[in-house]
This record gives C-alpha cells, sequence and structure tokens, in this order.
C-alpha cells in the first residue's frame, strides 16, 4: 500500500513539476532546482519535494516543487537569484561558488548553505588492462590515448579535470580527450575505439557494470587512489573522501576497488527561516524509508553520513535538528 501510494503521489508531482517555470522564489511554497529530467538530480529532487508537501503543507503550510535545470552552475546561479529555494549541487561546484574558485574566480557566491548530503559521486576512472603499469590514477599520465572525459562543459567534464591536474595529469596533453557520456564511453572502450573513461556515479554504475560483464576484470580495471594521492586532494578540496567498491559490485570483479568520492548535496538559500529549514532537515530524515522507495539514490543517505563532506556551512536550520538528534555538538 505504501509504495503504491508513493508511486501515485510521485506520478502527480512528476506531472506538475514538469510544466513548472522557475518564478521568484518564496519562504514557504519552495522551489527545488535539479537538473536535466534523464539523470538523477531529478527525480531525486521530485522525491524530496514530493515528501515536504506531503509531510509540511498542510500544518505548517510549507510546500515545495521541483524544477528541471542545466544542473550545478545554473542552480547556483538560481540561488543567488532567489529563482530557487533549494538546490542540488555537486559538491565541487558549490566549494568553487562559496571560496570563489574555479568558474567563480574572484566572484565568490556565499548565499547560500548546506543542508545534507544525499549521496556520492564515486570516481570510476576505467582503463583497458594493458595500459596498466600502477593500477592508479597515474597510469593516464603521459597515456596519449583516446579517453572520454565527459560530456562537453559537464560536471563529469570539470570534476574530472579537476582531479586529474591535481594529480599532475595534463588533460589536454596527456591524453587524447573524447567528450562522450557514460553508456557512450562504456561502448566506445568495448569497441576498442578509446582505451579508458571518467565515469563519476554512485555505484553499481551501469556503464561500469556493462563494461565489467562485457569485457571482464582480466582486460579492464577501474584505476585506484592511493592514500598519498587522496592525502594530495584534500588539501585543495577537502570535499573528496576515501571510498571503497566491495569486490562483488561489479560482474568479475574479485577485489575491492579503492577509489575516492565527493557528494552530492542539498543546499538553500542563506535567508531562507530557521524553522523552515529545521522543519525540512527533521522531515527528511524521520521519513528516508519514503524517500527510499521512491529513488534508490537516497539509499546512501543516513543521519551518521549527513555532514560528511560539506563545502558550505550549515543552515541554521539544519544545525538545529543535528545537534537535537547527537550528529553534532
Amino acid at each position: 500500500m505504501f509504495n503504491k501510494f508513493s508511486c501515485m503521489v510521485l506520478s502527480c508531482m512528476l506531472c506538475l513539476t514538469f510544466f513548472a517555470a522557475p518564478s521568484q522564489a518564496s519562504d514557504k511554497s519552495l522551489i527545488i532546482a535539479t537538473a536535466t529530467t534523464g539523470g538523477t538530480f531529478y527525480p531525486v529532487g521530485v522525491a524530496i519535494g514530493t515528501l515536504i508537501s506531503i509531510k509540511l503543507a498542510g500544518q505548517d503550510g510549507i510546500s515545495a516543487t521541483a524544477i528541471n535545470s542545466a544542473g550545478s552552475g545554473e542552480n547556483i546561479q538560481m540561488l543567488k537569484n532567489k529563482e530557487a529555494d533549494l538546490a542540488i549541487l555537486q559538491a565541487l561546484y558549490g566549494l568553487n561558488a562559496y571560496k570563489g574558485e574555479g568558474p567563480y574566480e574572484g566572484k565568490p557566491f556565499t548565499g547560500f548553505k548546506s543542508i545534507s548530503m544525499l549521496w556520492e559521486n564515486v570516481e570510476h576512472f576505467p582503463l583497458l588492462n594493458k595500459y596498466i603499469k600502477t593500477g592508479t590514477i597515474q597510469d593516464l599520465k603521459g597515456l596519449h590515448k583516446k579517453f572520454s572525459i565527459g560530456k562537453r562543459g559537464s560536471g563529469t567534464e570539470g570534476s574530472g579535470r579537476t582531479l586529474l591536474k591535481l594529480m599532475g595529469v595534463d588533460p589536454d596533453k596527456d591524453l587524447i580527450l573524447e567528450y562522450l557520456g557514460y553508456t557512450p564511453s562504456a561502448q566506445a572502450m568495448m569497441d576498442g575505439r578509446i582505451v579508458g573513461a571518467n565515469i563519476p556515479a554512485g555505484p553499481p554504475a551501469a556503464a561500469i557494470t556493462q563494461l565489467y560483464a562485457q569485457m571482464g576484470s582480466d582486460d579492464v580495471s577501474v584505476l585506484e587512489f592511493t592514500d598519498e594521492q587522496l592525502a594530495e586532494i584534500q588539501k585543495e578540496y577537502p570535499i573528496w573522501n576515501r571510498f571503497v567498491i566491495p569486490a562483488g559490485t561489479y560482474p568479475s570483479q574479485k577485489k575491492d576497488i579503492r577509489t575516492i568520492a565527493q557528494p552530492n548535496f542539498l543546499a538553500c538559500r542563506a535567508d531562507l527561516p530557521e524553522d523552515v529549514v529545521y522543519k525540512i532537515t527533521k522531515t527528511i530524515y524521520e521519513n528516508l524509508p519514503f524517500l527510499n522507495n521512491i529513488h534508490k539514490a537516497t539509499k546512501a543517505m543516513s543521519l551518521e553520513r549527513a555532514t560528511a563532506g560539506l563545502p558550505a556551512p550549515l543552515h541554521p536550520g539544519a544545525v538545529k535538528y543535528y545537534r537535537e538528534v547527537g550528529i553534532i555538538k
């Protein structure tokens, strides 16, 4: 019954949100900026909006509508313009905006706060075994072979370039870049048109599953990050943390993969009222089974990991709830 009800409500919300257009945000009729409808940001945003509206609209007058967008970059601009109250952001974009780095060089935007880590973008750098020397990300240095960095202008490309440069790999000199999506990247590797790819995603990532299933671990491997390499990355970007992909996550994967991950997180306008954000945070964590039922990405959420790797300070409303449940002091 719960499952059927959840699906029915989500269907209604999808119909409403698909046609929603950006408008001026308010303190109780909330707008959640997500990404394109084909990715994970949008359905997770719809799930969160559905939950907020069901639990808070009647008694508290708080409702939320998810809208699609071009992703993290546009979402930050929408928060800045007060065209959105809440947004799902990749941690790297949030950190760069808050610190005024990368594409925000000299133009920091600090008018947003964190609410919670949602799920993690786990770094997958698959490479054909014939080109593997150390089994780590360092194997991409001096490779001089065709490699997919991600779609041009995407968050995948942006985070991939950032990581590789921190590891001493110049993407434009050490690699012959292709700009493909996840599934096309996997297909191109299987066809022998490229030798590796950048595929950050929550495991099991469909494209990586496809690679391991079709080629096997004798022919392809996901590169690892050593503790020393992670430490170097964390000096500049503390948002990345150790992530171990357990053996057996992918077909024929015989051993754990020691990689790293950065969080996707829920952000909000810094000037949203404390009581509104408190109620949203409380509602989310008291109803995780509801979110889990609507989208499996939310299964990565837990109170214990709620504040892990957040690139911007917590909103006071979130702080109040996390103090109540003993997550922070």
